[in-house]
């Protein structure tokens, strides 16, 4: 039934796009090139029914979006994100450091020569 309705918004939103462009803008519009075609057949304004058509399908899409969060597909609850089950990994390898042979590691007493002023 989700679905069903998912379908229906992007239908609703595709007939809208190209409603609100066939609308009359400040500039006409494109419904400004069959408006005097329609005074010729004696049909009632064309901008008070794309109007009304707008109306209705913004009204519709609003309602679906509505009426389709009853339909959510049902998802598992989780308190909290650190509750999420997650696999075991193995811990990382640290690099190891060689190790120093403390009999041969002696302090050295002798200062460092002080360098030579050129």
């Amino acid at each position: 039934m989700y679905t069903i309705f998912v379908v229906l918004i992007i239908l609703a939103s595709l007939l809208m796009c190209l409603v609100v462009l066939i609308q009359e803008s400040k500039g006409g519009g494109l419904a400004a090139d069959y408006a005097s075609g329609n005074t010729l057949l004696g049909a009632p304004k064309t901008t008070d029914i794309i109007q009304k058509v707008t109306a209705g399908l913004a009204i519709a899409m609003v309602l679906f979006c509505i009426v389709s969060t009853a339909f959510l597909p049902e998802t598992k609850a989780v308190d909290s994100v650190l509750q999420l089950e997650q696999p075991a990994t193995a811990a990382p390898v640290l690099p190891t450091v060689p190790a120093t042979d403390a009999a041969n590691t002696t302090a050295d007493p002798t200062p460092l020569p002080a360098p030579s002023a050129n």
